[in-house]
């Protein structure tokens, strides 16, 4: 007994001393020990896991640039960045610094073999290859060629709307009714089809659990990616997120399906596209180079945007002014329902409403890591960061730089967009524009959000909508919500009453 005593305590005395040794290492070969940060990231980078972890990492970064600056250690080898002057240079299009190793967590292994896709690969040739075919389908003037589509889903939700609550009289948890819009929406726009969510009116799959059940495993796990290695990625027994697999298998439904039909009326749809642009380069598309291209939408292309979408209603609920100025803008633009894009353009309130809901609000909510390439990186300030240190910045930080945008970050204040009475047209047009040029909520360079117009398409059109078609309100103006950081910096606990505006304009 005394024997396997001392086996126990000697193996115990081990692993103590190996983990000791590796702080210590990480401690003495860290290029970042004079920056300022938190005492343990010195020594590991379980602290920024635990963080990450509690679900507002967002709030802990901001405060430490606050307090030490623009440049704070995250660990032993993470700097995070908040002068947006160095934006252009981290994240620039001519020579992309590669990504960090974080984004291998969102990597697949199918039998086997560990497959990259357009969001997880480090390759930036491989990315441009099959990014190129597709980049003009997202510009802004063609995502508006599936507009029709998102307009017969904008109908559903305002039928369900009223059948569900709006007759009923009950709250709507806005935080499942637009996730289960956004979701649909972006399916009809891909494949002309839903995936009928909202007729069910809950997920009735599973599929947005699962996805927020993804997001929480990666954001935790991409801060120690050799975590992933032991967890998820292990060839003996998996322990990780529930897969997409049946994003894969509802894609491919599809696009078999659309080989059967032969694409009937030529549908405008996304899926469409993909297939004409097969069909013109058939040496560099085949099925399989669709079906990432599909994944992109159907995965990439819900969460958040509907997480955007909660943000306004609960912002422009949360500030009766704002609410009182939006409401009356719409009314007087008396708009043909849903909303048509050319018609909201030249709405400036709106705009600002949208612009000050993505800066305060972005989708995303971690560093956005990239590493810094041969050379190293000099900052502003003359301290230099070497090659290989992992860089990055998060866009709730960068958001709030009154630098940029102006006092009080932290509120929501849409009028920041516009121009001020004692304001020259030359003045305001130069802070609109480097306050559009710094909004990093997209992130910035060859790696930017490819669906960022296609985006703002939907979310524009749908609180434009909304807000013309019905009168809401929170239970109080005392009410909070609840967020989640997980990457996606999702939100719970949205209730709104609804009630059919008598005014409203015409809807088609």
């Amino acid at each position: 007994m005394s024997y396997l005593v001392d086996i126990v305590t000697n193996l115990v005395l081990s692993v103590v001393i190996l983990f000791i040794s590796r702080f210590l290492w990480n401690y003495l070969r860290s290029p970042l020990k004079s920056f300022p940060g938190p005492a343990a990231t010195s020594f590991t980078n379980i602290w920024r896991l635990q963080d990450v972890f509690r679900g507002r990492c967002d709030i802990t970064q901001t405060a430490l640039h606050r307090k030490h600056g623009p440049a704070v250690r995250m660990g032993p080898n993470l700097l995070s960045l908040s002068d947006p002057n160095l934006i252009s240079q981290v994240y620039n299009t001519k020579s992309p610094w590669l990504k960090s190793d974080m984004y291998n967590v969102n990597d697949v292994v199918v039998s086997g073999v560990r497959l990259s896709n357009l969001f997880s690969s480090q390759d930036e040739k491989w990315h441009s290859t099959f990014t190129r075919p597709v980049k003009t389908l997202y510009s802004m003037s063609r995502v508006q060629d599936v507009e029709e589509n998102m307009d017969i889903t904008v109908n559903l939700f305002l039928d369900k709307l009223r059948e569900r609550f709006v007759s009923t009289g009950k709250s709507c948890e806005m935080t499942d009714w637009i996730s289960f819009f956004a979701w649909d929406a972006m399916s009809q726009a891909t494949f002309s089809q839903d995936l009928g969510i909202l007729e069910a009116g809950r997920d009735y799959k599973g599929f947005l659990g699962r996805s927020n059940q993804t997001l929480d495993y990666f954001a935790s796990i991409c801060q120690i990616p050799l975590l992933d290695m032991i967890l998820d990625k292990n060839p003996i027994m998996r322990v990780g997120p529930p897969t997409f697999v049946w994003a894969n298998i509802f894609s491919l439904e599809q696009l078999q399906k659309r080989y059967k039909e032969g694409n009937p009326g030529n549908k405008q749809d996304f899926l469409g596209k993909f297939l004409e642009i097969k069909e013109k380069n058939p040496e560099l598309v085949n099925d399989n180079t669709i079906i990432l291209w599909l994944l992109s939408n159907v995965l990439a292309g819900s969460d958040s945007t509907a997480f955007t979408m909660c943000a306004a209603i609960y912002y422009v609920l949360k500030n009766p002014n704002v609410h009182t100025k939006l409401c009356a803008e719409l009314r007087d633009a008396n708009l043909t329902l849903p909303a048509r894009w050319k018609d909201i353009q030249g709405l400036k309130y709106l705009e600002a409403v949208m612009h000050e809901t993505l800066r305060i609000h972005p989708g995303v909510g971690l560093i956005l890591e990239r590493v810094v390439p041969k050379g190293g990186l000099s900052l502003p300030d003359g301290r230099f960061v070497p090659e290989g240190v992992v860089v990055g910045m998060n866009p709730w930080v960068i958001n709030k730089d009154e630098g940029i945008f102006g006092a009080n970050t932290d509120d929501f204040i849409p009028e920041r967009w516009l121009q001020n009475s004692d304001e020259s047209d030359e003045v305001y047009q130069a802070r609109f524009s480097k306050m559009k040029s710094t909004e990093f909520t997209f992130g910035a360079g060859s790696r930017a959000c490819l669906g960022r117009y296609l985006s703002q398409l939907e979310s524009f059109k749908l609180i434009a909508t909304l807000f013309s078609t019905f009168d809401m309100e929170l239970p109080s103006q005392d009410h909070e919500w609840k967020v989640i950081n997980s990457w996606f910096v999702r939100q719970e606990d949205l209730p709104v009453r609804l009630s059919e505006r008598k005014d409203r304009a015409v809807t088609v």
